[in-house]
């Protein structure tokens, strides 16, 4: 019996040496700090990089869509300048046949122009809106007082707003 106290005290001695072992000295301490201190250093530089590097990415996306925004305008109007270049080689007599060659790009015109929401404004007879139309005189004229009378020169809106006020003649 005595023996087998003995294991008991026996295996307590050895979890006593064990944890006499384990503690560390001051100076493993301030070496396992230094450590972990090394390790904040460098993972405070690699977060501090890659916000960097995000903000980096961020600036030459921002030029790249600034420089490129109009590129899917431009191939379209490519198209329409291509029809122009085509009508100017035709060397036929026929006016009949410049004039649909013509027709036949404005609508090409017109097609790129409503792909990108570039809407006309042609006023004619409607009230005078100096947000959309730029008046160049006013006639004496039996209509309505306010009314544009004749268009000048059609305006254009991208997306609701105005690219260019279409200049309009208005009754007195």
């Amino acid at each position: 019996m005595q023996e087998e106290k003995s294991m008991p005290q026996a295996e307590m001695e050895a979890t006593e040496n064990q944890t006499v072992a384990t503690e560390t000295t001051p100076e493993a301490k301030i070496a396992e700090l230094e450590a972990a201190l090394e390790e904040a250093k460098a993972s405070v530089l690699y977060v501090k990089a890659e916000g960097e590097n995000i903000r980096r990415r961020a600036v030459d996306d921002i030029d790249k869509a600034r420089k490129f925004a109009l590129e899917k305008f431009s191939n379209e109007l490519l198209a329409v300048k291509d029809s122009l270049d085509a009508a100017l080689l035709i060397e036929a007599t026929d006016v009949q046949s410049y004039k649909d060659g013509v027709d036949l790009t404005a609508k090409q015109l017109s097609s790129v122009f409503s792909k990108f929401n570039i809407a006309e404004i042609n006023p004619l007879g409607e009230k005078f809106d100096p947000n959309k139309h730029q008046a160049i005189s006013m006639l004496e004229n039996s209509g309505e007082p306010n009314t544009v009378t004749q268009v000048l020169q059609k305006g254009y809106t991208l997306n609701d707003r105005v690219l260019r006020p279409a200049l309009v003649m208005v009754a007195k």
